[in-house]
């Protein structure tokens, strides 16, 4: 069960909530969309309002509890999923954040509590993030497809219906239980390189963050984000330097992604992208 017992008595309504959820394991390649939830944690200043109790959804021996020490004290964490709160400052909306790892056992339990869960905080809609192993090259943008169940949404955004079929994670669970109860979703899924398989990819994370802002009109801090993902694409180009084979199929995949038009060129994405410039410079102190 979840604890809300555990909400701040100070906690006050929230405004229009959205509901981001991140979940570690077969939905999140390269750490990429956890990544993304834990950085909003952060920047947002998110207090963690409630948790899981993990022994209703994981194999310890799969997903095993680590022990930690802290001021001579020791203490043992929990693998489990957590909600935060993140009240932005000039935001018109509040935003929940999940984050947690995927669960071993009970699914459909797991995202009834999670349903329940955003019903009680009157979430308006819950926003999945997912990444994947892709046929992207690294040199280029890290492309995000977007689908959702809100018609005006998929409109504003430009998303395309998914057609995927075939083996789902609990995030495709979610997805679908929240079109069967009747509450709009948005999933957004980054395309990781699949030759740089190792964790972490922030440049899969700036790419998710930048849509998250597009969706929401929201600006996000991003910190030391766009250097780790510069330092990110150099440490790849000198690997692939040093294979000849790898530097190979990197152009082969450069040359596909060009000889089509790509979104990111597109009017309506420079359009967003300055949108989002200047969202974070209206956020910016006067110098």
């Amino acid at each position: 069960m979840i604890e809300f017992e555990g909400l701040p008595e100070s906690l006050p309504d929230l405004v229009d909530p959205v509901m981001l959820c991140a979940f570690e394991g077969w939905n999140d390649a390269g750490d990429a969309a956890s990544g993304a939830v834990l950085h909003l944690e952060e920047v947002w200043s998110a207090t963690q309002i409630a948790e899981f109790d993990p022994e209703d959804y994981y194999d310890f021996q799969v997903n095993r509890p680590e022990v930690t020490f802290e001021d001579g004290v020791r203490s043992v964490t929990w693998p489990t999923t957590r909600l935060s709160v993140a009240r932005i400052p000039l935001a018109t909306r509040d935003v929940v954040l999940v984050h947690g790892i995927e669960p071993s056992m009970r699914w459909r339990s797991f995202t009834q509590e999670l349903l329940t869960a955003a019903r009680e905080l009157g979430v308006e809609m819950v926003v999945t993030l997912g990444a994947l192993l892709a046929d992207s090259p690294h040199t280029r943008p890290v492309p995000v497809s977007g689908t959702s169940t809100d018609a005006d949404v998929s409109l504003r955004l430009g998303y395309e219906p998914s057609t995927y079929e075939g083996p789902t994670g609990i995030v495709g669970v979610l997805q679908d239980a929240c079109a069967q109860a009747g509450i709009p979703a948005v999933s957004l899924w980054a395309a990781v390189p699949h030759y740089v398989a190792q964790p972490p990819c922030p440049k899969a994370t700036l790419a998710l963050l930048a849509r998250i802002e597009d969706l929401l009109d929201v600006p996000v801090p991003l910190g030391d984000l766009p250097e780790e993902s510069r330092a990110w694409q150099i440490g790849v180009d000198e690997l692939a330097g040093e294979d000849e084979e790898i530097a190979a199929y990197v152009r082969t995949l450069e040359e596909a992604v060009d000889t089509v038009e790509l979104p990111e060129a597109s009017g309506d994405a420079i359009a967003r992208e300055f949108e989002r410039y200047l969202r974070r410079r209206s956020t910016e102190p006067p110098k």
